[in-house]
């Protein structure tokens, strides 16, 4: 079964099977969403490896948390909320720390357009990689996953005012390394 061919019945029967123990239906749920949750741990965690092992950590607590999924809602949302939950932890185990980087570091050059253009995928998940920790999940969870900054504060147990300043100091530096590279394509 590929990731194409996933609808709400097949994941309902696969998710049966995967209940009742079939190795081969689990296999199958892993295949299908194990592409697209390793970008999410690695949006998280620094290193390859960490993301693996966060991923794979992430799907045994989804396999013996399966029961508990009651079809409210979209199932691939429930896996991503456990991947970036332990993701999360992971980072608490290892100590993180907000990173600073005070806002007179940050160039206020404005970003042309067309670099923007030239970016692609992995240019953009890269610069994002190399943001200080605490500035990449606050940017993560809020720009990519959608969650507010009361959320963000409740998850990493910071203040509500922390996220919103680590945001602001995460967009800087992003558009600090984005017009340096504007200038390296000149």
């Amino acid at each position: 079964m590929s990731p194409l061919m996933v609808n709400s019945s097949s994941v309902y029967e696969l998710i049966q099977e995967c209940l009742a123990n079939n190795r081969t239906a689990q296999r199958q749920l892993f295949e299908i969403y194990a592409p697209k949750m390793i970008i999410v741990c690695r949006r998280y965690v620094r290193l390859d490896t960490e993301a693996e092992d966060v991923m794979q950590e992430a799907f045994v607590k989804i396999f013996r948390n399966l029961k508990s999924f009651n079809f409210e809602g979209s199932f691939e949302g429930w896996v991503r909320k456990i991947m970036i939950n332990t993701s999360l932890k992971y980072i608490s185990k290892k100590h993180f720390q907000n990173e600073s980087t005070t806002l007179s570091e940050v160039n206020e050059e404005s970003v042309e357009p067309e670099i923007l253009y030239k970016l692609n995928e992995e240019d953009i998940m890269d610069l994002i990689r190399s943001l200080p920790d605490g500035y990449r999940h606050v940017f993560n969870m809020y720009i990519i996953e959608g969650y507010s900054h009361k959320e963000i504060a409740s998850m990493l147990g910071i203040e509500e005012s922390t996220s919103r300043s680590q945001l602001v100091k995460a967009r800087r530096i992003l558009q600090d390394k984005i017009i340096n590279l504007q200038k390296i394509a000149i």
